[in-house]
């Protein structure tokens, strides 16, 4: 099945200003849809959730919709869908609930290839009640974490593993269902950074063996919010801090204070909109199925065009390996160019890659990238070949300055 790639750039206002973005990773463009649908919330009446007046009706609606969209998306039951601010502060809600139940002696596994949101959390959540912290490492040669790398760090002490299914910086995708059966074997939990995944790969959140999954919509074309699902049954278990005359019903319970409607209502739009990417029918999750198929066939095109065209560049240096599966993503830098200059060469041409650590703290050091990082280019949706041209173009130029 052919995927249209400029139909579904008609659907998105911002790419009339002609940039050619490879931004995605920090934050996708956004459909009309999506932007119609916060609009749509914004101009009606809503109030607090609640059965009595059409108001409150429209609220409750909307976060049902918006709690099915999301389990559609990761497979998942909709009352194990939480939402929050971001996938950052879900996550240190969910440390700190997770910590009232460490103490000295207990042990907590991270990992050096993620985003600083999946490891600092986790840290220092692990440093406020004297657990200790272990620290799983990857290959720097390839960007990647094998499930043995994970493995050696366990210990039947092992409370909790927290691991990415894709790097944000690399796009290296982890084993990360033979992770999760070494964790559960030891009986860790294991949370799942799945914010550079999600917006290019048909998640199914269980099988993976996430006891948590925590995404972010903004990465895949709605509005910025965090996005966490969970077992219900799991989440019973876990007592956060809240206000007391605030819902205990999971999953109310994590969430404080109102929720964003509008944000709801647009990642409902989005997770909408991906469906549609492709023709189909069925569910809605039989549908996300088929469009990510087609999609990932899309982007894998255009990933290989990346990476071969940058191999022939003199003086352009990639990380990790591009044999290996990973999103596609390409982080490279240029000899004797600092990657903020390429950034902004760029950027005058017209293509958006930007550059630095992008918060993956840990990886970008074990990398040994330096203060100013590297380049990043991200595939979305929207990407054409010609976009894909424009960057090679760039940075043959900007090689060619030396």
């Amino acid at each position: 099945m052919a995927y249209d790639v400029t139909a579904v750039r008609a659907q998105f206002p911002a790419l009339d200003e002609g940039a050619a973005h490879f931004d995605g990773p920090g934050g996708s463009q956004t459909p009309a849809v999506v932007a119609d649908a916060v609009a749509d919330t914004l101009r009606s009446a809503v109030a607090n959730k609640g059965t009595v007046t059409a108001a409150e009706r429209r609220a409750t609606d909307i976060v049902d919709a918006a709690r099915t969209a999301g389990a559609d998306l990761l497979g998942v039951a909709a009352d194990g869908i939480v939402f929050g601010r971001s996938m950052t502060q879900l996550t240190y809600d969910f440390a700190r609930t997770l910590a009232k139940n460490w103490g000295p002696g207990d042990e907590i596994v991270v990992t050096r290839l993620d985003h600083d949101a999946n490891v600092r959390p986790w840290v220092q959540a692990a440093d406020a009640v004297g657990a200790t912290v272990h620290w799983a490492d990857f290959d720097p040669a390839t960007g990647i974490l094998g499930a043995e790398d994970v493995a050696k760090v366990l210990s039947p002490r092992t409370r909790l593993v927290a691991v990415t299914a894709a790097s944000n910086l690399l796009g290296s995708r982890p084993p990360v269902a033979a992770i999760a059966a070494t964790a559960h074997q030891v009986g860790a939990l294991v949370y799942v950074d799945g914010v550079h995944l999600t917006p290019h790969v048909f998640v199914d959140a269980a099988g993976l063996g996430a006891d948590f999954y925590a995404c972010s919509p903004y990465k895949f074309l709605g509005p910025h919010l965090g996005m966490l699902a969970a077992e219900p049954a799991l989440l019973e278990q876990l007592r956060p801090d809240k206000l007391a005359p605030a819902s205990d019903v999971v999953p109310e319970r994590f969430e404080y204070g109102t929720l964003p409607y509008e944000a709801l209502a647009g990642t409902t739009a989005a997770i909408d909109f991906l469906a549609g990417l492709a023709p189909g029918a069925g569910s809605r999750r039989a549908r996300l199925a088929g469009a990510f198929e087609v999609l990932e066939q899309h982007e894998s095109v255009l990933l290989s065009q990346l990476d071969s065209g940058l191999a022939e560049i003199a003086g352009v240096r990639r990380y990790g390996a591009p044999d290996r599966r990973r999103t596609p993503t390409t982080l490279f830098s240029v000899t004797g160019v600092a990657p903020g200059a390429v950034y902004r060469g760029l950027a005058e041409r017209g293509v958006n890659a930007p550059a630095g650590t992008f918060y993956a703290y840990e990886c970008a050091r074990r990398l040994d990238l330096g203060d100013g990082g590297a380049v990043r280019a991200g595939i979305a949706p929207y990407t054409t070949k010609s976009d894909v041209d424009r960057l090679l173009e760039g940075v043959a130029a900007l090689a060619g300055r030396r």
